[in-house]
């Protein structure tokens, strides 16, 4: 099983390189206003399609759960190394 999710973005390239950097992984499928991740871990779908986006959308958070602190750890370096900006709440 693999979860879906799909994004409406304002700009599609800006989002797959955050995304790049997120998941360490390339998009599958890459279109001027579309594009497809197919993530291995986490089991992940993620689509996103270029459409102007208002203020005040449905989707409140997305959120990567992991086994233990160790991983939560090896993901913030990896997210910091790329540029990614991670706050800490532990």
């Amino acid at each position: 099983m693999k979860t879906h999710i799909s994004l409406n973005v304002n700009n599609v390239n800006e989002s797959v390189e955050f995304y790049t950097k997120m998941l360490g992984v390339e998009p599958l499928k890459l279109k001027a206003d579309y594009a497809k991740f197919d993530v291995a871990n986490p089991p992940l779908n993620l689509t996103m399609n270029q459409i102007p986006v208002t203020q005040g959308g449905s989707l409140s958070h997305l959120g990567l759960q992991v086994e233990t602190t160790e991983e939560v750890l090896d993901m913030a370096k990896r997210w910091q190394e790329n540029g990614l900006v991670t706050m800490d709440e532990m």
